[in-house]
Formats: C-alpha cells, sequence, structure tokens
C-alpha cells in the first residue's frame, strides 16, 4: 500500500518550521498576520529589539516564505504571506494521519487474539 506523497517535501517544510521555532519571530509573524504592512522602524517600535535584530528575523521569515518585502521610497515594509503556512499545516497533517494509521495497525495487530 502506497501512500500519498506529503503536499510540500520535507526540505521544503523544514526552513517555515525552523522560522516558526523562535519565540521573536512567531511574534514578529502574528503582528504582520492582521494585513497591515509594517516597516522595521514600526516592527521593531512595538519591541525591546533593535531594527537590526528585528532585520535579522524578518530575512528568515522571508527566506521561509511567511513574509514578503517591498521598497516604498526609501522604507522596506514587510507583509504575512498565508501560503507557506497553510501548506506546512497540510504537511503536519498528512505526518499526523499517517502516524494514525500506523498506530492503528498496531492497536489492530496487538488486539488480535492469538490462535
Amino acid at each position: 500500500m502506497s501512500r500519498p506523497e506529503p503536499v510540500m517535501p520535507a526540505a521544503e517544510a523544514a526552513p517555515i518550521f525552523a522560522a516558526l521555532g523562535d519565540p521573536t519571530r512567531l511574534a514578529l509573524l502574528a503582528r504582520l498576520s492582521d494585513g497591515e504592512h509594517r516597516s522595521i522602524s514600526a516592527l521593531a517600535s512595538e519591541t525591546a529589539l533593535t531594527r537590526q535584530a528585528v532585520t535579522k528575523h524578518l530575512h528568515v521569515l522571508e527566506k521561509a516564505g511567511l513574509v514578503r518585502c517591498a521598497r516604498t521610497g526609501r522604507e522596506t515594509r514587510y507583509a504575512y504571506r498565508p501560503g507557506p503556512l497553510g501548506e506546512a499545516q497540510t504537511y503536519l497533517q498528512q505526518v499526523a494521519d499517517h502516524w494514525e494509521a500506523a498506530l492503528g495497525r498496531l492497536k489492530a495487530l496487538v488486539e488480535t487474539p492469538a490462535d
């Protein structure tokens, strides 16, 4: 019995999960998830972080595809991109389904009466 290929390969999912594994990046992503585009200065003003630290975290989120940036004059503004997070959620559901099926088979094997 073959199992379906995940929506995204693990190698593509890993940077998303790595980016989400940091509390600072999660907080930045949560702030951006309201749909507003924010500058580095605006994001830094809402935390105790320096603009340089916020920039480094935003670059990790951007590389993972979770945010996008656009230049507006001299300012760079960042916005949330929900697509990769949805794909990661689907990936996790497929992993969960796989383990649920495996545990179900194990349970059936263990509960089968011996002859």
